[in-house]
This record gives structure tokens, C-alpha cells and sequence, in this order.
């Protein structure tokens, strides 16, 4: 946590950068075990450098497990998890997950179209949920940022639970998407790279520095 917003990296695919972001204070560091992601990073790969990642801080980022694959992400020493699902997904799924890893450890990122929100129903499942830029053909990822003052409607109504502000952040824009979205946690991943899954340190460095100042 920086000056009191915590920050999480994602789609890290080295064991250099994600001793990097953990020195740079990131509360949380991402791996993404979507296999269409341009950042995939598999349970084997994470397997090697988990013994020397911090505890506590490991989280698997997954679109629309099935069980088993939520189960075999348990098993490999994730701490959380974080699910990308579309926001009609069946109900009793999300359920199941939250059931399996317990609702403290999940963070749910529902796919969000214009105009819709974050069910009700859905709150009781996560203490954190994420809200990632909408694109019709991509779960995240998509170095676009998203509706700000959508972010800050949820957050105020529903204080209670973490949110997350993600999509197209960066160093260049992260004191303004805090301003005008009220965030108090972030999620960073394409702004702080020179190619997909290597993190460009300087530009994290920068992002860092950014969110220091942010409150000034």
C-alpha cells in the first residue's frame, strides 16, 4: 500500500519482475492462467517460483473455472484468486467459487457492459471485486481505460466491500483516475510494460511515484 492506496500487479511472467513489483510495495502480484491471454503464465511456470514469491501476496487470475481448475489453482499455492466472468454467468457457479476458496480470498470481475452493474446478488460471494474496462471479445487486458464515474457509483454505494480500478492504467493517468474515480485500490498491468507480460521497471518506478503523490 502506497500513501493508502493499495495496488496490485498483473500479468507478471517472470520471477525478476515479480520480485520487482514486491519491492516497488504492490499488495498483491498477478498471474494469469487464462490460456488466450497473451500473458499466460501456466501452473507449471508458477510452480517453480512460487517457493520464492512473498506469501499472501500470490494471486491466480482465471476466466470462468471450472471446479477442477479452481481446485488445481489451490493446490499450487495461490493465496487469491481472482475470476473474470460475464456478468450473466450461472449464479451457482460464482457460488461454488466463493465456497471453495472462501469470499475473503476472492476477488470477483464481472464483464460489465454499458448500462449494467453489479448485481446484489453477486455481493455476498467476494469482499473484493474488480472492474475492468468492457470489451465485447477480451476479459481485461486491453490497455483501455474504463467508466471512472461507474467505478466511484459502485464504490459509494456499497462501502462495505473492496473495489478494484482497473483497465488502461498508467503513470501518465493514474492521479487523474483516482481523482475522478475515488479509488482506493488499483490494478496495473499493459501501463506499466514494454511487451506483454515484461514489466518495464522504470515505468513502474514511475507509477509508484505517481500514487505517492496522489493525494497531493
Amino acid at each position: 500500500m502506497i500513501d493508502g492506496i493499495g495496488f496490485k500487479v498483473c500479468g507478471l511472467t517472470s520471477l525478476e519482475d515479480a520480485l520487482f513489483a514486491d519491492r516497488c510495495g504492490a499488495d498483491y502480484l498477478g498471474f494469469n492462467l487464462y490460456p488466450k491471454s497473451p500473458r499466460y503464465f501456466s501452473l507449471a511456470q508458477f510452480a517453480a517460483l512460487a517457493p520464492q514469491v512473498s506469501p499472501q501476496k500470490r494471486m491466480a487470475v482465471m476466466v470462468e473455472p471450472t471446479m477442477p481448475e479452481l481446485k488445481a489453482a489451490q493446490a499450487a499455492d495461490f493465496d487469491f484468486f481472482q475470476i473474470h466472468f460475464r456478468h450473466d454467468f450461472a449464479p451457482e457457479s460464482i457460488a461454488a467459487w466463493s465456497m471453495a476458496v472462501g469470499a475473503e480470498n476472492l476477488w470477483l470481475a464481472p464483464k460489465l457492459p454499458p448500462g449494467i452493474d453489479v448485481g446484489p446478488e453477486l455481493l455476498p460471494y467476494a469482499q473484493s471485486f474488480l472492474l475492468d474496462t468492457f470489451q465485447a471479445n477480451a476479459f481485461g487486458g486491453t490497455g483501455r481505460t474504463g467508466d471512472w464515474p461507474k467505478f466511484l457509483r459502485h464504490q459509494r454505494a456499497h462501502p462495505d466491500k473492496i473495489w478494484v480500478l482497473s483497465g488502461g492504467l498508467n503513470p501518465d493517468n493514474i492521479g487523474d483516475a483516482l481523482r475522478q474515480s475515488g479509488a482506493r485500490f488499483v490494478d496495473v498491468n499493459s501501463g506499466v510494460e514494454s511487451a506483454p507480460g515484461v514489466k518495464d521497471h522504470a515505468k513502474l518506478e514511475r507509477f509508484v511515484a505517481q500514487l505517492r503523490g496522489a493525494k497531493r
